[in-house]
């Protein structure tokens, strides 16, 4: 039983400091501004990767466009970014899009 609790210690540790190393940031070209998604800004928040793999967002191979009004809906970004656990993706354009 010690060397359970011992293993399944040690893989939470470890799941939490690769966590934080995996991932980078992820740049998506769009015609309003190119938004970057930081996965190391999402972790410090206390974010784990399950918790948006392999939903809402799956590989980059395997991704799909989504547009506003989907995310507006709750899709894609939107899962969080509603208004009540993250600010929402509704009229804060310039918080995620920048033009270069």
């Amino acid at each position: 039983m010690k060397r359970a609790i011992l293993i399944l210690s040690i893989l939470f540790v470890a799941s939490y400091v690769f966590a934080k190393v995996g991932g980078g940031d992820v740049v998506f070209k769009v015609g309003y501004g190119d938004v970057t998604f930081s996965h190391e800004r999402h972790v410090e928040m206390g974010f784990f990767c399950n918790m948006c793999h392999p939903e809402p967002y799956v590989t980059k191979e395997k991704r799909k466009k989504v547009t506003m009004s989907e995310m507006n809906k709750g899709k894609s970004c939107g899962k969080c970014h509603n208004g009540k656990e993250a600010f929402t993706t509704k009229g804060n354009c310039k918080t995620c899009h920048v033009k270069k």
